[in-house]
């Protein structure tokens, strides 16, 4: 029989919240940080223990929490002061490194540190060519966390996430709420990807103790219009109409978003872990989201929706 997992969540977003309940039946422990005191009570009421974590500071139960976890799994986003773990715990995390207790790191990275490719493909092992400021400030973190592996042979995976979707946060959510926008650029394409899937990955990495890039993302690489289009047809409604890129108003974050263009591979997540994705194209995912009824979530879920997110539609 396997040992039980002890688990630490570095932060419990959307991602994190369905990796984690995904490991919950190997689990002895679970515990999660989060800056909302509200999550806290329903993370209890799941059975989660949960730490207060702001990152302005160093915690005392965290660094208790990563001294006795087997996993973690890291999943708040950088600024640009770094990590908001590392910026406080580095040390504690590399002496639990060293000491032979911790198994497993997995980190949640973007397949924003691709860059452009001006829509060639990208695989796993494709080095990182990040072309904005938050990318870069990924690609350290990437670097960051790979280094304090380093310290004690761990094996820390980089789950690079494509264009996350699931209950909650969908194209039905932005065509019910009058968001959803169809933007066209000739030749623009993106990867998306179920938050199962993405619970499914990050399961079968941390319990295979599989460490490097790992691109999670689907088999499809579509035009941003094309699963609102789908989406409508399923809810039985006429499509937003499309809006050349040059006259779509766009955050300019939006628009640097929508300056890249690549097409993401997936070898390792089927051959080296052995994921076979539920949800291999926008299509089977959102027809599942429609028919189940679960596509609008529950308050949780529609709390954790990214900006990202809403701006590729799908």
């Amino acid at each position: 029989m396997s040992t039980p997992l002890v688990l630490l969540a570095l932060g419990l977003g959307y991602s994190a919240r369905h990796a984690v309940d995904r490991l919950r039946p190997g689990c002895a422990t679970l515990t999660g940080t989060t800056r909302d005191p509200a999550k806290a009570v329903r993370s209890g009421e799941r059975g989660i223990g949960s730490i207060p974590y702001d990152g302005t500071a160093p915690s005392a139960a965290l660094a208790e929490a990563i001294a006795s976890a087997t996993h973690i799994l890291a999943s708040a986003g950088p600024d640009r002061d770094g990590d908001p773990f590392l910026r406080h715990h580095a040390g504690d995390l590399a002496r639990a490194a060293a000491s032979g207790r911790l198994r497993w790191i997995g980190y949640y990275s973007t397949v924003g540190v691709y860059g452009d490719t001006g829509g060639a493909w990208v695989d796993d092992e494709t080095p990182p060519a990040p072309a904005s400021e938050r990318t870069r400030w990924r690609v350290d973190a990437e670097r960051a966390w790979t280094a304090v592996g380093e310290a004690g042979s761990v094996p820390v995976a980089l789950l690079r996430l494509a264009g996350i979707y699931g209950p909650g946060r969908n194209a039905f959510l932005n065509l019910a709420n009058g968001t959803a926008k169809r933007v066209v650029r000739p030749g623009q394409v993106f990867n998306r990807i179920h938050v199962e899937d993405i619970a499914a990955v990050t399961a079968a990495a941390a319990l295979g103790a599989v460490g490097g890039p790992v691109n999670v993302a689907d088999d499809e690489p579509a035009p941003p219009q094309d699963p609102i289009a789908f989406a409508a047809g399923l809810m039985g409604i006429e499509p937003p109409p499309e809006v050349p890129f040059d006259e779509a108003e766009l955050s300019p974050m939006a628009r640097t978003f929508w300056g890249e263009n690549k097409r993401v591979g997936n070898r390792r997540l089927r051959e080296d872990l052995g994921v076979r994705l539920a949800y291999p194209t926008y299509r089977e995912g959102l027809t599942a989201l429609w028919t189940s009824g679960t596509w609008a979530g529950g308050p949780e879920d529609r709390e954790e929706a990214s900006p990202r997110f809403k701006r590729i539609g799908g």
